[in-house]
């Protein structure tokens, strides 16, 4: 069962850029995106096993959007983490909110 951990105030998200944020020992990447929602990811790539995907570019593919990660430019859909360039890998994607200007995430624990 999840429960919603507070992680920062929206914002403090710029617009178009990743922010890492550490819960419960374990990293997550957030981007805020022009129409306002924000997105969660696992923040370590699965392919350089770097935790590096909050600095990744945030475009859109198709109407899509993605973060491409800064290590080897594979994109992942924010909205369910799958890779857009191999459909066996994904990263784990965590359900936000915002109440009263503040982010949570749907905390499970580890991915």
């Amino acid at each position: 069962m999840s429960r919603w951990v507070p992680v920062c105030r929206y914002d403090q998200l710029e617009v178009e850029r990743g922010s890492a944020a550490l819960v419960e020992g374990e990293q997550i990447a957030l981007y805020r995106l022009p129409d306002g929602s924000v997105h969660a990811l696992h923040n370590r790539d699965p392919f350089s096993r770097a935790y590096v995907m909050a600095r990744g570019i945030v475009g859109s593919f198709g109407g899509t959007p993605y973060v491409a990660s800064p290590m080897h430019k594979q994109g992942f859909s924010l909205a369910t983490g799958q890779c857009l360039d191999d459909a066996e890998t994904a990263v784990k994607v965590y359900p936000v909110r915002i109440s009263d200007g503040v982010v949570h995430v749907a905390w499970e624990g580890s991915p």
